[in-house]
């Protein structure tokens, strides 16, 4: 099964061409496939759209009845994920804004399938690229992620922000099973959590890739849900977290992968 998760707040203008095309993209796969939605509290008719489409479709909805941010709105649809999957299954998050089309879904599977955990939709492999993004907001996101590739290097990852990923299963529920509630652990810092999770998933070992992909940033209809000063705050926050020299996730999570992976 294809588990598809997506985070939901105030997308009632994105939806129904979003899930239109989610729908067109998963029948010509040809593979069951669920699609479970966290709506965090939106205020508009999100909620309304979803009910209506989950009566035609295989979609579950998580609802947060206050908006909590992308961080915990994130750990709930993966810990839902991990509870409902088995390890032939394919777990891929991306976005409700419709920026992120969902045409890349057979890749993502592809290259999950050939032996990699964690497959990202990345904006810098060789054929991809991004449409209706500023200069400014281009120039800003090449820097955010130089400075994720210098502090956290990761093997087979270009495009650290991106979230529109595929996932085994198995390391989502390695990563849940050993980190527990600190699998996403700076829930309050925005879309720091999109490199959270990169970071916590390399702890444990698991093998990264990417397919080319072009972000739509022309297509989004919905206001930005990103606070850049807060997940900025999150990056250097992070950054101070790992590499602390006494006790940084770096040394302090590989102490405890020891005993940890002779039990698992």
């Amino acid at each position: 099964m294809i588990l598809i998760l997506l985070p939901a707040f105030n997308e009632e203008k994105s939806l129904p061409q979003l899930i239109n095309k989610l729908e067109v993209t998963l029948a010509s796969i040809k593979e069951n496939y669920r699609i479970i939605i966290c709506n965090d509290g939106s205020t508009d008719k999100t909620q309304e759209i979803l009910e209506k489409y989950s009566k035609t479709i295989p979609l579950e909805i998580i609802q947060h009845k206050v908006n909590r941010g992308l961080g915990e709105t994130i750990r709930d649809l993966f810990e839902r994920a991990a509870t409902i999957s088995s390890e032939d299954d394919i777990i891929i998050r991306f976005d409700c804004d419709d920026t992120h089309e969902p045409k890349y879904i057979s890749l993502l599977i592809n290259k999950i399938r050939s032996g990699y955990d964690v497959v990202t939709a990345s904006r810098f492999e060789k054929g991809g690229g991004q449409h209706g993004v500023n200069i400014y907001r281009s120039f800003i996101s090449k820097c955010a992620n130089l400075f994720m590739s210098i502090f956290f290097p990761i093997t087979g990852i270009k495009d650290y922000s991106c979230g529109y990923r595929a996932y085994n299963p198995k390391i989502i529920k390695k990563a849940i099973s050993f980190y527990a509630n600190d699998f996403i652990q700076l829930k309050g810092l925005g879309f720091t959590c999109t490199l959270e999770k990169l970071v916590k998933l390399k702890i444990i070992g698991a093998r990264f890739g990417e397919i080319p992909f072009e972000l739509r940033y022309d297509q989004k209809v919905s206001d930005s849900k990103m606070v850049s000063s807060i997940t900025t705050l999150g990056y250097i926050v992070m950054t101070i977290l790992y590499h602390w020299p006494f006790g940084g996730w770096k040394n302090l999570y590989k102490k405890r992968l020891k005993k940890f992976d002779a039990r698992y």
